[in-house]
């Protein structure tokens, strides 16, 4: 069975993706063809990169980025939830994506978006970083408006038809997760 991070990409005060992450990890949780577990940026407290050698070089020398490089080596798919800031992804889900490399090889991505135009402007960014990083990202996504799924812009009050753009996801995340999670195994074994 594979491991997927549910991953908070925000780290702002009175951020509401901490309530669509936890809406998305219920419905995910529900499921029996992989484990999940809820990852909030915010509990890591990364500093703009800081580390003086290239992520892709693997030699970490910060405590929070070998806390951090253990926490993403540990999972073999993440769901991103982003907001959308200023038709981009946030500062901090950026700096989290950079600050390792190896431990996002060969694994698979979702995303979980929301802001006025659903967020899908700063999933294109990310999906461009994903494929940087060696990720492969699945097609589905889910796409939350701030005008229709939320109350006031703060209060996150989904339509009921999100759920099955969440399972879509996941269907495929859990698919591509599990083939590259083989890909992954093969290549230890030579």
């Amino acid at each position: 069975m594979i491991k997927i991070a549910v991953i908070i990409g925000s780290t702002r005060p009175k951020r509401v993706g901490e309530s669509v992450a936890r809406w998305v990890y219920d419905i995910a949780v529900q499921r029996s063809d992989a484990e999940f577990e809820l990852v909030d940026l915010k509990e890591f407290d990364l500093p703009l990169l800081d580390e003086p050698v290239p992520p892709s070089m693997g030699q970490y020398s910060q405590p929070h980025t070998k806390a951090w490089a253990a926490k993403v080596a540990s999972f073999d798919a993440y769901v991103f939830v982003t907001p959308e800031y200023n038709h981009g992804t946030p500062g901090a889900l950026k700096n989290a994506l950079d600050f390792v490399y190896a431990e996002w090889n060969n694994k698979a991505a979702g995303f979980v978006s929301y802001g006025s135009a659903g967020g899908a402007r700063a999933v294109e960014q990310l999906r461009l970083v994903a494929s940087e990083l060696q990720m492969a990202h699945v097609r589905n996504q889910v796409m939350f408006s701030l005008f229709t799924d939320f109350q006031n812009m703060s209060e996150f009050t989904p339509h009921e038809r999100h759920q099955k753009s969440v399972d879509d996801m996941l269907d495929q995340l859990i698919a591509w997760g599990g083939a590259l999670k083989t890909l992954r195994e093969n290549a230890k074994a030579k």
